[in-house]
């Protein structure tokens, strides 16, 4: 075996064949491509060597710009409304729900606090005498409770719901009444007497002890009232109240204060009821009682101006805050009411004990955050520390972790001064998403720039960076900020803010990244030049004076040093556009420098001859020569050699191949069918923690009394008088809905058209009855009864302000028709009555009406004129009538409800009659009517935005389609996991699934990008696309990982489910399908290469001429037209490289690309294996 050749006896210069250039042409129509990318390329060049001279400026200005913004998070406002978070913008539902406001001023007329009794043993009875004496314990505990604020005592007298308090003249009996009136409370305790136990109203008369409900006697307290005021009134409301009895049973739901009008039904006291053939009820597992507090705009109005309250000042805020205080001690009492060791267990909740859990859900856990950032920290420094101490990037990587988190503070200051609010999603994901997702692009930039070629100036080594690996940074930058704007067209306020948030956050990050992270790394450069150590900057590297500095010049007499066995030949070339408009590239006379060799197992394959327009997008270049410290062998390891060595020969080989692509079919096959299994919703219980009190609250709530309240609302706009067949018709229509809670048989709707009629038809009766036995005439009602005197002011209306009275009507009218409708001349009037005489009535209707119709006090002996004249209510342009619920457990249930409610309102619109339901389950789940059509929408919407940016930006239809391909499987895998993983579609899943489509561009469009610009077979580009980008984006997944990793310590295993679950399975798809499917996906239905080679290679160099004079000298290079673009490449060319099998060898040509005019040794052969642009 001969030797090499000494290098002195290489020639002097380089002698170029006859032919003097290598031309490469531009592939098909790919020439307009390269040209815009080189010309955008150039202006990052710019850009980078611009901030890499001032540096220290654009740092300074860059963290004051950011700082600043970051000053915005003290104006952030974090919103906990449930209706604010969730009532889609824009929808039917909003505009409801702002129709509701705009009448009513507030929809909840109260504010429900429950208690839940259920037996430890799950499926015990609790109808025993035991039980119920266990729940009066509690119920009372709760009812006791008492508050101090503001130097006043509140108890729930003070601050319940009283429903149907009476209007009296005499104020001094009017606040005796009102404080003796009970409370609202729904228990099945009313059944028996011990339910008035609960009422803790009293009242004060001289003489005899304080009146409670424990101890009054209704008639006594009418006859010692009498003297003082006119009460037949309420004699007439008493009469129909009765006391509860002992006697009656559970059965069929009880009664509360007032028989006719307050009835609970079973379903509302009782849950988990079994029941005999004959339908009787045997048994039940839970207990319930609710007991009905003011709104905080009723407690206010209720209060002002009360001596009680003169002095502190009162408002509705002091207000809301005495109902919170008393809400959390009732819950807190509710739960100890009972012993440990109890039988029955209490669970007590209220509308505060749920804002209470969204303000805990919405706030940011500075432990979590900081030890989030402290391991992006340490893993950002570890994997940029490098044995070389000079070429060491641990600094940088803590400064590009600071950045981005300062980069993330400042967007979401922005985000704060713009006025968009904060969330749960906001303070507990965005963090660390963002974190995670900014510093990919930290990593992309810092391994770039460590691999720029020795011969780039230093003055330019940042432009060179940002030349090579703009263009990712920008592709997938604009791509997340088009994901996240496009997840924004779910409707969902929260979801809303959360992706505008996203999208800011990412721009910010984007501009932190292409600004201010070069100027750091600038910074850095002039440490490494001077050899300095890294972090510790101060100190010199103490094997900086063992550097081995091979120059790209001349070389004096000396052999090749051990281990040096390739040869890195850097060339000139330019482009000119010749007259048959083909772009032809020429390659001028090169300069070379030698570098150590890697063992190679992909041979000639890998390294064979092509060519390579990396330096128009951005990717590594060559292995090169460096300043180098002695390490150990270990130190040689690391994801780029593992890539080039070991993963890519493997992946690419041909049953590799068929393996990826069947098991890739597989799991979309089999995501196919879980996406069968992901159904919809998100109730409160995957919200709420697990394990707490209030989780436990839910789930029996879930179980047992899965009730709401709902109302249908009719609007103004028609004539309510002459519309109320309509009406009965609508209502009918909702009654008869499968998810509505059917009156017993024994009871008549609870409608205030119903009350209303009811009401006509018993004071006609009444007057009936008076003018047949003479008590009223035509001419006087003083000897009638109340009611017969109220129907009697009523029928000689006329509606006619001229002539508002015709007594000739008494007996040739009727307040109500046979058809059971009321005249319409008198409807409104009749409706001021109604409602000023009936107060119970009306409470038990929740009418709701608006405007209200006036207040006219009714007294029989007094016969002015004025008395007999009614003022008519004002056309109605609010009213409701309640419903309830039932059954209503899966999505699917609710969203039958919402269709057959919007069927009846429809229906009732042919009509003329305007009504909308209204209720939580239509503010909360009407979402999922539209749900899945938005969500297709805004992920095919978004894949069609990712085509046309990567098909601008690579001015590559192929590659972009591609790209989408992985990006389209990737959400349907996704999807898909997530029905195997229990997660239900709700508009958070939605937004992540969207999400994914931008955050998985990361992990495609590095791949992508390598493969389209490199020359060669498609083994070849994809083997080099994987060793260049393999490193950065396992990094960037490693850091996206990290950044999530905090979420799994959350309190609310909502967040683990539904945020860190799914993003750590998006970001591992993302990973499988950029590194794994997508180069085998190239390497099978890759595009063409931009750039060809117009010679023909050979493995065969002539031997070179002899020597003229010692040493290696490459000839320098001719001068350039100026209107011809420079373009740098380097050839790698080595000395018996080790094929592989199956490798791609060039064939022999009797033309040589380059002739060198020297004699070799016999059997010495120069294999040129790869090129590659920088």
């Amino acid at each position: 075996m001969t030797r090499s050749p000494p290098l002195r006896e290489l020639p002097p210069s380089y002698t170029p064949p006859a032919r003097t250039a290598a031309p490469q042409i531009l592939a098909g129509s790919l020439k307009a491509p390269l040209w815009l990318r080189a010309y955008f390329q150039g202006l990052l060049f710019s850009l980078g060597c611009g901030i890499q001279r001032h540096c220290g400026k654009v740092l300074f200005l860059g963290l004051l710009a950011f700082g600043a913004l970051a000053l915005g998070l003290r104006v952030a406002i974090i919103e906990t409304n449930l209706e604010q978070l969730w009532v889609e913008v824009g929808s039917r539902v909003s505009q409801e729900l702002h129709y509701t406001k705009e009448k009513l001023g507030e929809e909840a007329a109260y504010t429900s606090q429950m208690l839940i009794q259920t037996a430890r043993q799950e499926g015990e009875n609790i109808l025993t005498p035991e039980a119920l004496g266990l729940h009066l314990q509690a119920a009372l505990t709760a009812s006791k409770v008492q508050v101090s604020l503001y130097g006043k005592s509140w108890d729930l007298n003070k601050i319940c719901y009283k429903s149907g308090v009476p209007l009296i003249e005499n104020g001094m009996i009017e606040r005796m009444i009102e404080k003796l009136f009970p409370c609202v409370i729904l228990t099945p305790l009313d059944c028996f007497w011990e339910g008035a136990k609960l009422q803790g109203g009293s009242a004060y008369l001289p003489g005899r002890p304080d009146i409670q409900w424990t101890n009054l006697d209704p008639e006594q307290l009418l006859e010692e009232l009498g003297p003082f005021a006119s009460l037949e009134g309420f004699r007439e409301l008493l009469d129909k109240a009765q006391a509860p009895n002992v006697a009656h049973e559970l059965s069929g739901g009880c009664h509360g204060f007032s028989h006719k009008f307050m009835h609970w039904q079973e379903e509302l006291l009782l849950g988990g009821m079994a029941r005999d053939p004959q339908g009787q009820l045997l048994r039940a597992e839970a207990l319930q009682s609710t007991f009905l507090l003011m709104s905080p705009r009723q407690l206010y109005e209720h209060f002002r101006g009360d001596y009680q309250t003169h002095d502190i000042g009162w408002s509705e805020e002091q207000a809301g805050t005495v109902l919170q205080a008393w809400q959390r001690r009732f819950v807190q009492l509710a739960q100890e009411a009972l012993p440990e060791n109890a039988s029955q267990q209490i669970h007590a909740f209220s509308s505060t004990t749920l804002d209470d859990i969204l303000h805990a859900f919405s706030e940011v856990s500075a432990a979590r955050v900081v030890g989030g950032y402290l391991l992006m920290l340490a893993y950002a420094c570890v994997t940029m520390l490098r044995w070389d101490c000079a070429q060491s990037q641990g600094a940088v990587g803590l400064a590009g972790v600071l950045l981005v988190a300062l980069a993330v503070a400042s967007g979401l200051g922005l985000c704060a001064l713009l006025g968009i609010t904060f969330n749960a999603a906001t303070t507990q994901v965005l963090p660390f998403l963002a974190l995670g997702i900014g510093v990919d692009d930290v990593f992309l930039l810092a391994h770039a720039f460590t691999e720029t070629l020795p011969g780039t100036p230093l003055q330019e080594r940042m432009g060179e960076c940002l030349q090579r690996t703009g263009t990712s940074v920008v592709l997938t930058s604009i791509n997340n900020m088009a994901a996240f704007l496009m997840a924004a067209l779910v409707p969902i306020p929260a979801l809303r803010a959360f992706s505008l948030q996203a999208a800011i956050v990412g721009g910010c990050t984007f501009v932190a990244v292409m600004l201010v992270f070069p100027a750091i790394l600038s910074l850095d450069l002039r440490r490494r030049h001077c050899q300095r150590l890294d972090v510790l900057c101060c100190f010199s590297s103490p094997c900086s004076a063992r550097v081995i500095q091979i120059l790209p010049q001349e070389l004096e007499d000396e052999t090749v040093p051990v281990g040096i066995a390739h040869l890195t030949a850097t060339v000139q070339a330019f482009t000119h556009c010749e007259a048959s408009s083909q772009h032809v590239v020429t390659i001028l006379p090169p300069q070379a420098h030698l570098v150590p060799p890697p063992s190679d197992p992909l041979g000639s394959e890998v390294f064979s001859p092509g060519g390579s327009t990396r330096d128009l997008l951005g990717q590594e270049e060559e292995t090169r020569q460096k300043a180098a410290c002695k390490s150990l062998p270990c130190a040689h390891w690391n994801l780029a050699h593992f890539a080039r060595y070991q993963f890519a020969p493997l992946l690419l080989q041909s049953h590799a191949k068929a393996i990826v692509l069947v098991l890739f079919g597989a799991l979309l096959g089999l995501s196919l069918y879980g996406a069968t299994l992901v159904q919809d919703g998100l109730a409160l219980t995957d919200v709420v923690p697990r394990g707490t009190k209030e989780h436990a609250f839910l789930s029996a709530q879930l179980r047992y009394f899965s009730l709401y309240e709902v109302a249908l609302v009719t609007q103004g706009g028609f004539d309510y008088a002459h519309s109320q067949r309509a009406l009965f018709d609508l209502h009918q229509r909702f009654s008869s809905l499968k998810a509505v809670l059917p009156p017993p048989a024994t009871q008549a709707p609870r409608t205030w058209l119903h009350y209303y009629r009811s009401w006509l038809q018993g004071i006609q009766a009444a007057f009936d009855q008076d003018w047949a036995s003479g008590r009223i005439t035509r001419h006087s009602y003083r000897n009638g009864s109340e009611d017969g005197a109220l129907a009697y002011k009523l029928l000689i209306q006329t509606g006619d302000a001229q002539e508002p009275l015709d007594f000739s009507q008494l007996t040739t009218r009727k307040l109500v028709d046979r058809e059971g409708l009321i005249p319409p001349e008198l409807f409104y009037m009749g409706l001021t009555v109604w409602v000023s005489s009936d107060p119970l009535g009306l409470a038990a209707s929740q009418a709701n009406f608006y405007p209200p119709p006036p207040e006219w006090l009714h007294d029989k002996y007094d016969t002015t004129g004025e008395n007999l004249r009614i003022p008519p209510a004002q056309p109605l342009e609010f009213a409701q009538f309640p419903f309830l619920l039932r059954g209503l457990q899966k999505t699917a249930d609710f969203v039958e409800a919402i269709e057959g409610a919007r069927a009846a309102c429809a229906e009732a619109g042919q009509a003329g009659v305007h009504a909308y339901p209204s209720g939580s389950p239509f503010l909360f789940w009407e979402q999922y009517l539209g749900l899945r059509r938005c969500f297709l929408l805004a992920v095919c919407i978004l894949l069609v935005c990712t085509f046309l940016v990567c098909a601008l930006l690579l001015l590559n239809p192929w590659t972009a389609g591609l790209i989408v391909l992985v990006l389209a499987m990737m959400t349907v895998e996704l999807f898909g996991i997530m029905g195997f993983l229990g997660i239900k579609l709700s508009a958070i899943p939605v937004v992540i699934l969207v999400a994914s489509v931008g955050i998985g561009v990361e992990f495609t469009v590095h791949m992508a990008l390598g493969f389209l610009t490199t020359q060669g077979s498609r083994n070849l580009r994809a083997a080099r696309a994987l060793e260049h980008t393999f490193a950065p984006v396992t990094d960037g997944a490693i850091s996206t990982l990290l950044g999530l990793l905090m979420l799994a310590g959350s309190h609310f295993d909502f967040i683990v489910r539904y945020f860190f679950a799914a993003l750590t399975v998006l970001t591992l798809l993302g990973l499988l399908h950029g590194l794994v499917l997508l180069p085998v996906l190239l390497s099978i239905l890759g595009p063409p290469p931009e750039v060809i080679q117009m010679y023909k290679e050979s493995p065969e160099v002539l031997s070179p001429p002899a020597p003229q004079g010692g040493g290696l000298r490459w000839g320098a290079s001719p001068s350039l037209p100026q209107s011809f673009a420079r373009v740098t490449t380097s050839m790698t060319v080595a000395i018996h490289p080790p094929p592989l099998p199956g490798a791609y060898v060039h064939p022999a040509s009797d033309e040589h690309p380059w002739s060198p005019a020297t004699t070799s040794v016999p059997g010495d052969q120069v294999q040129p294996l790869g090129e590659k642009s920088s």
